[in-house]
């Protein structure tokens, strides 16, 4: 099998609205996306995939949706607020949690044919979370 991983950087702020600790309150993270592609066969250039090719795709999507975006539950009682004061922000069906972009981040590299076998995002430099077929 081989695999090839892409780093990726962006800014995203959320609030985790029924959290006991502190990620109840509105925060932001400068996170890093790694996603792991794998394949039993090398293509015509003898890889898995042109590193290229998949940085403009995940990044130009992980630019428009996510970065600099934030992320809130649908019944998140602030999300009127800042919907009010035009502010962008991303209204998601599940708590906005690192798990939960680790998921949404996997399941747009797929739709693009890239044959993804593992996204983690890191909120910081010590605190990981992952999603993996």
């Amino acid at each position: 099998m081989y695999s090839i991983t892409k780093d990726l950087n962006f800014c995203y702020g959320h609030r985790l609205m029924n959290h006991a600790g502190k990620c109840r309150h509105l925060h932001g993270h400068s996170a890093r996306v790694s996603i792991t592609l794998c394949t039993e066969k090398l293509n015509y250039n003898g890889m898995v995939c042109d590193f290229a090719d998949l940085k403009a795709y995940a990044e130009k999507w992980i630019d428009d949706t996510l970065d600099h975006n934030f992320l809130m539950h649908k019944d998140d009682p602030l999300l009127p607020i800042l919907q009010q004061q035009k502010e962008r922000v991303m209204v998601v069906d599940e708590h906005p949690t690192a798990e939960f972009l680790a998921k949404l981040i996997f399941e747009h590299v797929k739709q693009g044919d890239f044959p993804v076998k593992e996204v983690t995002v890191w909120e910081t430099d010590s605190s990981q979370a992952s999603y993996l077929e």
